[in-house]
């Protein structure tokens, strides 16, 4: 069957063929005696596929068997047939790999051939793809299971029924809808848990599938010199990365049922188990079913649509996405998306509806009369042309991308399999399917384009051109504010001198009278338009940010209230736009994150992200802080949150960026260099030691993180990988790694300033310390102010043993026995030299934390209670910040009741105001005559404690 043989290649096209060919022809001389028509067939392929053409020329051998049968149509079963007799008779991993690489290669081209010569149907090709991934993994899961058994045994239930593996194939994997270059998610499980039977020692059936799946993962994703299997990503299983590998039945039954999320719900529609059906696949969709498929008709999902469309979007404004056609509005994620929100809707009562194929689920709803003809037709269609574009863009190189091309010869090889005459023509059907697609998608979810706004007199007053008749305007409004005109007249005149482009000076006209509107709401408009327009000059150039305010008034009010509550808030708005997704929704913006759900939130967030792609976890780290930093200031300008509040929620947003940070750096450093024995991910041998206000749960808007690094004294020996160094050595790149990864600056600016002071001998010791050295340093050598210092000190991230082997240390350091004068001594010498180098105030300005009887003495009076009676009292010894301190003395009773309730009163005070100041972007300072009543008792006390005789 010719490939179209009524088609002229482009003269690119023509260059790229000779060039494969010729190397063909001299490494396969047998080329020459294929047919003409099958010379002009391999060239015409090899113009359109760079993967095609570098395999080929790899493995000639291919072309005799895909013109004498291979390109005729696909016989699925014929994978798993194949693949379980090729795999029978090889007993090392190292062989496993290498032929189920070399299949896979032979069969991706096969499909790649028939997919560019338009061979089969894109819905068949998308079948053919799921049917040879679900064949690969299930032969490599099957060898794997009967090698390891042979090995450790053959797990077991209480019974002695062998327990399988399952594997859920997720995404379009599951929905047998794959990619040519898809990753593929999975999760692992398996029925009951037990012990193995038949190996030289018992071990729990968790541990042997633990095992399995980790060589699973490396048999398929890892890269040998014959590429990959597939990319597997595991991220998708109860707690992502941060969850064990693989887990029970009951173990996934108890997660979904007490902390499955809505995003886990669209997931689960498409879950499949994969290879051939058993028992226990029943068992495992049953169980699944009532979280993904309510027994009601389910509206409550339509909120959680709507929140997801707003990921959608916010998704494609922050990675400046454009020409996606996954992401982009209209993409081929809102037909899913579209498609799925029906299935979780009704799928409870309808059970034809809960089936993980998006093309059997969009005909399903429409015999249910859910969706009308027109809609199925345009969906359907529009969603099959992006579908198969994307299938030809990532069979061109094997790479995974939904971006259209940037260069000519691919727009050529597109246009040549679509039948169609250039890059316009194509464009053009492209952008239609789009248009459809989303008009549909906002259809579904009630969503609604922006609307006009032309009748409303600050519609006449943004486009008027004479100060006299805009004085009159806001004269007809009983608007008395003399300043609004010229700002915004000045500001509108700078802004017609820059380059924008049409659609944005059009969609910039459509938003300012919506929000001039707002700010004439407030009690002085032209005070709340300066910052305001801040962030507009810098959303300018970025049109769907103006498009974001333009259709959400949400947004647009908590725009400018926010700018008015908060200097600091609207500087931060002005120096990264992607802040504005957060405002879209008001309760949600105020609705923040549980102190304890920090850790989970990010995992969470970090999903969205590729593993692999360090640049954009990295921006995805800043971009998540700066989101909860918002949303935690805005409930701070409202009141919504003490500042207590704001200090812990402030602290355990950077605890768990801490981990995030430290899980990258130690995967990065082991892939180089592999790990210290002994350790692994779970029990790295490594601690975060956080000191100052990280550790005294005391962290501001702002704040940097004093950190310690420990590692045990387990490590000795080198690494076990390629380039394997001494323990020591690899503990130091790990914490040169973590500093460089909170250092390093990208488009949402530095993630946090590190300080390192404060470890053993300062900037002159080692970046990371031997815990049980460490504990030396600290008894034998370390000066006072250290001793201060470890006062506020506290475990933050790593291993369970370091931690209890530090609040060891600590309380032993704390507790040792001092002389109290020569104690008050040295910690008065410090207070002054610290004053004497840090204070700087105003004239009749109280300075918050250095001015006499603020916060600094306020802090140095805790510290200096702590190290002079812990050796008595080691109750002292458990808490790292000052207002649990004050009140064990006060429950000791080695200090006054009433005087530790007004240090820790002045305390809160003192920083709530130094919060708020942060806040208007003003320094912190206030005058004496407001502190003066608080902190001369604040003085009196410290004079009574540190100036005393003892």
């Amino acid at each position: 069957m010719p490939l179209q043989s009524n088609k002229v290649l482009s003269a690119q096209m023509q260059q790229a063929a000779e060039s494969y060919w010729l190397r063909l022809i001299d490494l396969w001389p047998e080329a020459l005696s294929l047919t003409d028509s099958q010379q002009s067939e391999i060239k015409t392929i090899f113009s359109l596929s760079d993967y095609i053409a570098e395999q080929l020329n790899r493995h000639p051998e291919w072309i005799p068997e895909l013109f004498n049968g291979l390109l005729d149509e696909v016989v699925r079963a014929d994978f798993d047939k194949e693949l379980h007799q090729i795999l029978t008779d090889l007993t090392t991993e190292d062989q496993v790999k290498s032929a189920l690489r070399q299949y896979r290669n032979k069969q991706m081209v096969r499909l790649a051939w028939r997919d560019f010569a338009n061979y089969s149907k894109l819905e068949d090709s998308l079948v053919d793809l799921s049917s040879l991934a679900e064949a690969l993994v299930i032969a490599a899961r099957d060898w794997l299971y009967l090698d390891l058994c042979k090995q450790l045994g053959t797990p077991s239930d209480a019974e002695g029924k062998p327990q399988p593996l399952l594997i859920l194939g997720m995404g379009k994997l599951g929905g047998r809808e794959l990619n040519f270059s898809s990753d593929i998610d999975l999760i692992f499980t398996f029925p009951e848990h037990g012990e193995t039977i038949g190996g030289r020692r018992a071990i729990a059936n968790q541990q042997f599938f633990i095992r399995m799946g980790q060589k699973l993962v490396n048999l398929l994703d890892q890269v040998t010199v014959d590429g990959f299997v597939f990319r597997v990503d595991m991220r998708l299983r109860p707690y992502g990365e941060s969850g064990p590998l693989v887990v029970s039945f009951a173990g996934l039954e108890d997660y979904y049922q007490e902390q499955g999320r809505d995003w886990e719900r669209y997931a689960m529609v498409k879950a499949r188990v994969l290879g051939p059906w058993t028992g226990y696949c029943d068992e495992l969709h049953d169980l699944l079913r009532p979280f993904v498929y309510r027994r009601y008709i389910d509206f409550s999902a339509i909120e959680s649509l709507r929140k997801m469309k707003q990921m959608i979007a916010q998704e494609v404004r922050r990675r400046q996405l454009t020409d996606n056609i996954k992401l982009g509005a209209g993409g081929i994620r809102e037909v899913e998306f579209v498609v799925q929100s029906f299935q979780l809707i009704r799928g409870g009562r309808e059970p034809a509806l809960r089936q993980q194929s998006l093309f059997g689920a969009i005909d399903i709803l429409y015999s249910l009369g859910q969706l009308e003809y027109l809609a199925v037709d345009e969906l359907k269609h529009s969603y099959i042309l992006l579908r198969r574009v994307e299938n030809l863009l990532q069979a061109i190189d094997d790479k995974q991308t939904q971006t259209l091309p940037n260069n000519p010869l691919d727009w050529q090889r597109l246009c040549y399999s679509m039948n169609l005459t250039n890059e316009t023509d194509l464009r053009t059907h492209i952008e239609a399917a789009m248009a459809k697609i989303h008009r549909h998608f906002n259809a579904t979810v009630g969503g609604s384009d922006s609307h006009e706004h032309n009748d409303h007199w600050t519609s006449l007053f943004w486009n008027i051109q004479q100060d006299d008749h805009a004085d009159t305007l806001l004269q007809e409004q009983q608007i008395e504010d003399p300043e609004l005109w010229p700002l915004l007249s000045d500001w509108r005149n700078t802004v017609s001198k820059r380059s924008i482009g049409p659609r944005g000076r059009e969609t910039l006209d459509r938003l300012m009278p919506k929000l001039l509107e707002e700010l004439m709401a407030q009690t002085k408009p032209s005070a709340a338009f300066k910052p305001v327009s801040n962030v507009l000059d810098k959303i300018l150039t970025r049109t769907t940010y103006l498009e974001l305010l333009c259709e959400n008034p949400g947004a647009r009010q908590q725009l400018v209230s926010l700018c008015c509550a908060s200097p600091w808030i609207a500087k931060e708005l002005a120096n990264f736009p992607m802040l504005l997704d957060e405002l879209i929704d008001p309760a949600q913006l105020y609705d923040i994150t549980s102190i304890d759900d920090y850790p989970s939130e990010l995992r969470q967030y970090l999903l969205r992200v590729p593993e692999d792609d360090m640049e954009q976890q990295m921006e995805a780290l800043r971009q998540f802080k700066l989101s909860q930093q918002l949303k935690i200031a805005a409930a701070d300008v409202t009141g919504v949150l003490p500042v207590m509040q704001v200090s812990d929620h402030l602290t355990f947003l950077a605890e768990a960026i801490i981990e995030q940070v430290v899980l990258h750096a130690w995967h990065q450093v082991a892939a180089r260099h592999g790990v210290p024995p002994g350790t692994n991910q779970n029990e790295m041998g490594f601690a975060v030691i956080g000191y100052g206000k990280l550790g005294g749960i005391e962290l501001g808007y702002g704040s940097d993180l004093d950190l310690v690094f420990l590692h045990s004294n387990n490590s000795v020996g080198s690494t076990d990988g390629d380039r394997p160094i001494d323990s020591s050595h690899f503990y130091l790149k790990l914490a040169q790694r973590i500093v460089h990864l909170f250092a390093t600056r990208t488009t949402s600016g530095e993630l946090y300033e590190v300080d390192m002071r404060l470890r053993p001998s300062g900037a002159s010791g080692l970046l990371v310390s031997e815990i049980e050295r460490f504990g030396e340093y600290q008894n034998q050598e370390a000066w006072t102010w250290e001793h201060q210092a470890l006062v506020r000190s506290r475990f933050v991230f790593g291993d369970h043993d370091l931690a209890h082997r530090f609040s060891l240390l600590r309380a032993q350091v704390l507790q040792n026995s001092r002389d109290k004068n020569e104690l008050a001594t040295a910690v008065r010498e410090m207070r002054i030299k610290m004053r004497d180098h840090l204070l700087q105030s105003s004239e009749g300005m109280f300075n918050l934390k250095q001015s006499p009887g603020g916060i600094a003495d306020i802090e140095f009076i805790a510290q200096f209670m702590v190290l002079a009676y812990s050796h008595e009292y080691q109750e002292l010894t458990v808490w790292s910040d000052n207002v649990r301190i004050f009140e064990v003395l006060a429950d000791l009773e080695l200090m006054p009741v009433m005087q530790a309730q007004h240090l820790t009163q002045t305390y809160c005070w003192l920083r709530d105001k130094n919060h708020e100041l942060t806040l208007q972007q003003m320094s912190g300072q206030l005058e004496n005559a407001i502190v003066a009543e608080k902190t001369d008792t604040v003085i009196e006390i410290y004079r009574q404690i540190l100036e005393m005789r003892y």
